[in-house]
């Protein structure tokens, strides 16, 4: 598993229960040398979190492997290492825990440098970080999920997948969405050694498979449209690997005809000629409300009409919550507003218009783009979206969908802050 540049990682700070009481908090350290140590050569850590808390190097407790030190049995110890690959868990002992929200985290590492003369030991480290404390609460009116696409500037560059999936199980989420052409190696027939390896991480790190995304490329060959036979075909290709993969829904992007994305008429015939297959699965195929379409629109009637006219449950409504954005997303450098779409602005759909097509949604992508460090969405009303969620009787996964600034790493935390910020909202619904 990865980590990341940060001496201090994002993953794993949490509160820690024993006995069904609050008795600290954790973190994580990378170690800063460019070599693994012996653990016994660490000369402890103090730590400072806000005004919270303020401790001495030897108070806090050292994990590695799995075992538990105080700093004078790891003073003590033989064979027990740090090694780069590994993370240190640094445990606080402090009454109550720290409360939910982002947190100035500051440590002071202290290592013995046996090579350095001994009046310039020890080597410190002082670093401090914005941090995200594991989302707690909200439990019981939605489930909730991560979509990797989050973190697609990280994937394949400073994530893999066993590092995305242990982010996603690190804020508490159950449930992944993934891409199938952007996270099966070898899409569309992975290997039967990446099909274990799937199945392997789902079980470490407790998480289901919510959403398969997929396309239909209705412009695949230039100068004509794909036909409807050749759409059922894309739709049914992905269906299967969709099923095998254990996947409940596929959200198939469909080409489009204009610009409220109006899709391809192709795809009544594709998704009806696929219908049986999807029962076959028992997988639901659900295209997105994706802005610039809002939910009262001919897009969604058409969607709800195949529904009512063949019956299916196979089929549903998936709603990307970037629909409900009423602040513009800020311009890029050098970035003209005449010059790219309006709907970056937002199109300020009424929450209370999903009411009207409740029995038909079926999945939420809970689409973002920036949370800042008081835990304000900057784009996102989430309040009036959960309650009218909650209000219409939704109780499935709201899967984020981080689309912010894509600069390393920080999809990570900002998905920690997405999860802490709808779970305080969820929890406070009435």
């Amino acid at each position: 598993m990865l980590l990341e540049r940060d001496l201090i990682q994002s993953a794993g700070f949490r509160n820690i229960t024993e006995g069904g009481r609050v008795t600290g908090f954790q973190f994580r350290l990378r170690m800063p040398s460019y070599r693994g140590m012996a653990a016994s050569l660490v000369d402890g850590v103090a730590v400072r979190v806000g005004g919270l808390v303020d401790v001495e190097p030897h108070v806090p407790l050292w994990s590695f492997g799995g075992r538990t030190f105080t700093l004078q049995q790891l003073w003590d110890s033989d064979g027990v290492r740090w090694p780069l690959e590994e993370a240190a868990v640094v445990t606080v002992p402090f009454d109550g825990g720290l409360p939910q929200g982002v947190h100035d985290l500051t440590v002071e590492l202290r290592l013995r440098m046996s090579y350095i003369p001994v009046e310039h030991q020890p080597t410190i480290h002082r670093v401090s970080r914005k941090v995200t404390l594991a989302p707690e609460g909200g439990e019981g009116t939605f489930r909730y999920g991560v979509s990797l696409y989050s973190y697609m500037g990280d994937y394949g560059t400073v994530l893999d997948l066993e590092t995305a999936l242990a982010h996603v199980a690190d804020v508490g989420a159950t449930g992944v969405e993934i891409l199938g052409e952007a996270h099966v190696p070898g899409y569309p027939e992975p290997s039967p050694a990446w099909i274990d390896t799937w199945f392997n991480l789902l079980e470490k790190y407790s998480l289901e498979p919510t959403n398969y995304g997929s396309w239909i490329d209705t412009r695949l060959r230039p100068g004509r449209s794909m036909t409807a036979a050749e759409g059922a075909e894309a739709l049914q290709r992905d269906l299967k690997l969709a099923g095998m993969l254990g996947f409940s829904f596929v959200r198939p992007k469909i080409g489009v005809i204009s610009g409220d994305l109006v899709p391809d008429p192709i795809w009544t015939e594709s998704v009806e000629r696929s219908l049986d297959l999807a029962h076959e699965l028992d997988v639901v195929i659900c295209p997105e409300i994706h802005s610039p379409t809002p939910i009262k629109h001919p897009v969604v009637d058409d969607y709800i009409g195949l529904i009512e006219r063949t019956g299916t449950k196979n089929f549903g409504l998936l709603i990307d919550t970037g629909i409900f954005q009423d602040r513009p997303i800020p311009l890029r450098e050098g970035e003209a507003r005449e010059a790219r779409p309006a709907f970056l602005d937002g199109i300020g759909v009424d929450p209370a218009d999903l009411k009207g097509i409740a029995p038909y949604v079926v999945f939420i992508q809970a689409k973002f783009h920036d949370i800042n460090e008081q835990l304000e969405d900057q784009q996102i009303p989430w309040r009036p979206v959960l309650q009218a969620l909650k209000d219409s009787g939704y109780t499935g996964f709201l899967s984020s969908e981080y689309e912010g600034d894509r600069t390393p790493w920080r999809a990570i935390e900002q998905v920690r802050r997405q999860h802490a910020l709808i779970r305080r909202i969820t929890s406070d619904l009435v």
